[in-house]
């Protein structure tokens, strides 16, 4: 993917979206091959599907990847940050 959602704390202490990373196809993680990538900024990248190399690549540049098929980006969120286990993720499967 190349679309991110990133959520910090405000002021407050609630969760927010703070920012929306919108990147070209040539820094998406199946293409780039640089050293610093500006996913890397996050600590925690929380997705509805992905792969394993996936998930080795983030975990390589000290990203951690959680599927889930909760459906709410901000619930998501705050749930993992309070403890509360996610739902896993939909199963998916190729056809071709």
């Amino acid at each position: 993917t190349r679309r991110f959602l990133i959520y910090s704390q405000n002021e407050q202490g609630e969760w927010v979206e703070s920012e929306r990373l919108n990147l070209p196809k040539e820094m998406s993680m199946h293409e780039f091959t640089g050293v610093n990538h500006p996913i890397e900024m996050v600590d925690i990248l929380i997705t509805a599907s992905c792969g394993g190399g996936f998930v080795r690549k983030m975990k390589s540049r000290g990203v951690d990847v959680i599927a889930t098929s909760e459906p709410d980006p901000l619930f998501a969120v705050t749930q993992y940050v309070s403890g509360v286990p996610l739902p896993l993720p939909i199963p998916h499967t190729h056809t071709h």
